[in-house]
């Protein structure tokens, strides 16, 4: 790659950024036990401005997560547990009648937050997530004919459970292309279990003051919308995303068969927005193929719809993924 058309950032900018992500990224290890990887996840949907789906069985520090990076960013936090009764208002909000002055007042619902953590989504009703699109989507929400834009910083993190599906909806998949990554989050060591206890005996969890405002955030986000993507990089992103749409076109038959849906225009756009991220993570002010490779899963596996013949032989999406981006030659 040409370095010297990578220009966007300054030495200074570059500094900087490095430097807010450094504090994060630690405050995140002094609280959070391993994690690494939903830790890097968060840490991009932030940079990027975008919005996550966690995936995993209960009681694994997906809500202790997002609150620390709400604790690190002096931002406000808003947990929501979906259930069947869930209406969209106790989301997005509503207008009480004041009888006092025979007036209706707006009251805002808990979207209304830097940080929005939806525990457990699929339990929702179809109507009570599609009230959820505008506010990921056009980051702002309509109360009786009003908009009420969402605060700059603001990011949904959306649970599911992976093994009860009595009682639960599954999203759609119009639904599932709004958030930018999936992560899976998977159990700890034992190692780490016992670092979890000591913690906790040594009080670890307990808030402290902030490390960073929101204009650190703010900034960071400007810096990853002016890392560098080459062509090359752009062509490699387009080849893989246009590759889960023709499988037969690149990877073997017996793999190509259970693809029933590819990935849409959002994974390019979520492939380029995210590996900017990446990049500045690792002190980077460009992308490489590597940046690509590293959020494979996080962007295309809830984007790629496998059948029941997946399901049947035991095929994960992960393995699909895996062959397609293997069929691509790396720029």
């Amino acid at each position: 790659m040409n370095q010297a058309v990578v220009s966007n950032i300054s030495q200074e900018e570059l500094n900087k950024s490095v430097e807010i992500i450094g504090k994060l990224r630690n405050y995140y290890s002094e609280k959070i036990v391993g994690q690494q990887n939903l830790g890097v996840s968060l840490l991009t949907c932030l940079m990027a401005n975008g919005h996550i789906l966690l995936e995993s069985v209960p009681g694994l520090a997906k809500t202790t997560a997002a609150k620390v990076m709400t604790d690190a960013l002096a931002g406000t936090f808003s947990r929501i547990q979906c259930t069947p009764d869930l209406l969209p208002s106790d989301i997005i909000g509503t207008q009480i009648f004041n009888y006092t002055n025979n007036t209706f007042e707006t009251k805002i619902g808990p979207v209304y937050a830097n940080f929005v953590l939806l525990d457990e989504i699929n339990r929702s009703s179809a109507k009570t997530q599609s009230a959820m699109l505008e506010a990921m989507q056009e980051r702002q929400i309509t109360i009786g004919g009003e908009i009420y834009p969402l605060p700059n910083v603001f990011i949904v993190i959306a649970t599911q459970n992976p093994i009860e599906q009595e009682g639960t909806y599954v999203l759609a998949e119009a639904q599932l292309d709004r958030f930018l990554l999936k992560e899976k989050v998977e159990y700890p060591s034992a190692e780490e279990e016992v670092e979890i206890l000591n913690r906790i005996e040594q009080n670890v969890f307990t808030k402290t003051d902030s490390i960073l405002q929101e204009e650190d955030m703010t900034f960071l986000q400007e810096m990853t919308k002016k890392v560098y993507v080459d062509d090359s990089i752009k062509k490699y992103i387009a080849s893989i995303v246009l590759a889960t749409r023709y499988p037969h076109r690149y990877i073997a038959s017996n793999l190509a068969d259970y693809i029933n849906l590819g990935a849409s225009t959002r994974a390019t756009i979520a492939f380029m927005e995210c590996s900017k991220a990446i990049a500045l993570i690792n002190g980077r002010p460009y992308v490489t193929p590597d940046d690509i490779k590293y959020l494979r899963y996080t962007v295309l596996r809830h984007r790629i719809s496998l059948n029941f013949s997946a399901l049947a032989d035991n095929v994960s999406v992960e393995q699909i993924i895996d062959a397609i981006v293997g069929a691509i030659p790396t720029p």
